[in-house]
């Protein structure tokens, strides 16, 4: 297939994009490499991926409507994944119009790209950070999630009533995804995992928020690159039970989907550190801190509709990926 990425220099859209065409799909990855964290590090995403035949590359933005439009009208794509967003939720508390330009300005040009377009299945990254102030655990696609404790999970929110929106009015099969913490190697330098690695190696002392305590749902890149090609696959269709007088927040009698995409196991952080600590070889200096605003104290993905309708099963615990990110940053930063 034809299939377009945007954000394929990020963290999961080069990875993702990897993995497609190693099984045969044609690729266009779409990207503005910001300085959002080290555009060298996506740089070096995007040269693993250029030598391949059947991979384009487009540098823009989204919000650059024109230029959208422009690589939808070149290449044609049949299904699209959309990952590309201003990421980060404690960024959003500083700089909140980043947000809406290019979570929701951006979005609304995907879709009608989308629309216009007439794309097969737009796929595209929601955040487990919807669920917000919730507070009952496992977090299931059928809760209702209307409290965002950060403008970065409102725009998440956001995206998946815009998309509703447009599976309802034109009928095009839309699938989000709600992702749980993902780690591995490539990874984003502003997670804790990164920032964790670079303090420790270079004997400096690491922040721990909520004194360690809060639990996260720490999800695989592999599992979550598996995940995404399974739903890729399966275009979103009307749920013929969905009951108007009993709506289901996850599907709808458009073609829509909304799933989680996590371990479905949390680990403690204080746990998630003694992991890495054991890789590395060394002890951490923790200076323990209070929660930061923004911050959710738990996260748990209840993966079963997911399971059910693609027969995802992700298999790989904290103590092996945590492992194979410490490998990778060791031979990339020469650590």
């Amino acid at each position: 297939m034809r299939i377009l990425v945007t954000g394929a220099a990020g963290f999961i859209g080069s990875s993702l994009s990897e993995r497609l065409l190693a099984r045969g799909d044609e690729v266009l990855g779409y990207d503005d490499l910001n300085d959002y964290y080290d555009p060298a590090l996506k740089q070096a995403r995007l040269d693993r991926l250029l030598p391949h035949a059947s991979f384009r590359f487009v540098r823009a933005s989204l919000e650059d409507r024109a230029a959208l439009d422009d690589a939808f009208a070149g290449f044609r794509p049949q299904r699209v994944v959309h990952l590309a967003a201003q990421a980060g939720v404690r960024y959003s508390l500083t700089h909140p119009h980043a947000y809406v330009q290019s979570n929701l300005v951006g979005f609304l040009n995907v879709l009608e790209a989308c629309r216009h377009g007439a794309v097969e299945h737009l796929v595209y990254a929601s955040s487990s950070s919807v669920y917000g102030a919730n507070r009952k655990l496992p977090f299931s696609v059928q809760d209702a999630v209307d409290h965002p404790v950060s403008l970065y999970a409102a725009t998440k929110k956001a995206n998946e009533l815009m998309a509703h929106t447009y599976s309802h009015l034109y009928a095009l099969p839309t699938t989000g995804l709600r992702f749980f913490t993902v780690y591995g190697p490539w990874g984003r330098p502003d997670m804790a995992l990164f920032q964790f690695t670079r303090r420790i190696l270079a004997g400096e002392p690491i922040e721990v928020f909520n004194h360690g305590r809060h639990t996260r749902d720490f999800t695989y890149i592999d599992d979550i690159v598996e995940g995404v090609v399974r739903v890729l696959d399966r275009v979103a269709a009307p749920d013929p039970a969905f009951d108007p007088l009993q709506p289901s927040p996850g599907s709808s009698a458009a073609p829509y989907r909304v799933y989680n995409i996590g371990n479905h196991r949390p680990v403690e952080l204080a746990r998630y550190i003694e992991v890495l600590e054991d890789k590395l070889g060394r002890k951490a200096e923790r200076i323990l801190l209070p929660m930061q605003p923004g911050d959710v104290p738990d996260t748990w993905a209840d993966v079963a509709e997911l399971s059910a309708d693609t027969g995802y099963a992700p298999s790989t615990p904290v103590e092996v990926g945590v492992g194979h990110f410490v490998d990778w940053y060791r031979d990339f930063y020469r650590a």
